[in-house]
């Protein structure tokens, strides 16, 4: 079989073939079939090592569907803030970070009161700009592990 090594400068679409190594030696698949195969390995060397380059509309789009369905957890965690959720005073889903934005303290007692943090990743980063936003306006909704939190920094 013909060996296809990752060309970093290259742009990949879903039918350019790719080599890499697995568990049981080098395979070789379209990109389209590693979405399928392995979907969390090409999204981290799309976006986390910067290796594989990829055109957004075929590849990149479809692989952020597949990550939903593949690992739910990895894909929470990615999407972070971009992730769309059910928000009440809102009548269609919309993106966390537009109540984490707009309104935090709602957004704190929905996420963090209303037992909401496995929908929706929050970084550490995250927790504490939310927190130390909650804290200047409203500190009496705050738990205290999450004053603690804001108070180490």
């Amino acid at each position: 079989m013909e060996s296809y090594p990752l060309d970093t400068e290259k742009i990949y679409y879903s039918r350019d073939m790719l080599t890499l190594p697995t568990d049981d030696g080098e395979t070789t698949l379209s990109l389209g079939a590693w979405l399928n195969n392995d979907p969390v390995r090409i999204h981290k060397m799309i976006v986390k090592e910067k290796t594989l380059k990829v055109d957004t509309i075929e590849v990149l789009n479809p692989l952020i569907s597949k990550l939903r369905r593949a690992d739910p957890a990895y894909f929470k965690r990615v999407m972070g803030l971009r992730l769309t959720i059910d928000f009440p005073g809102f009548g269609t889903d919309i993106e966390a970070k537009i109540p984490f934005e707009n309104d935090p303290i709602a957004f704190y007692k929905w996420w963090r009161k209303g037992k909401h943090e496995e929908t929706v990743y929050l970084s550490p980063v995250n927790q504490f700009r939310l927190f130390q936003k909650v804290s200047l306006m409203e500190p009496k909704v705050m738990l205290k592990k999450d004053i603690d939190f804001v108070k180490t920094f």
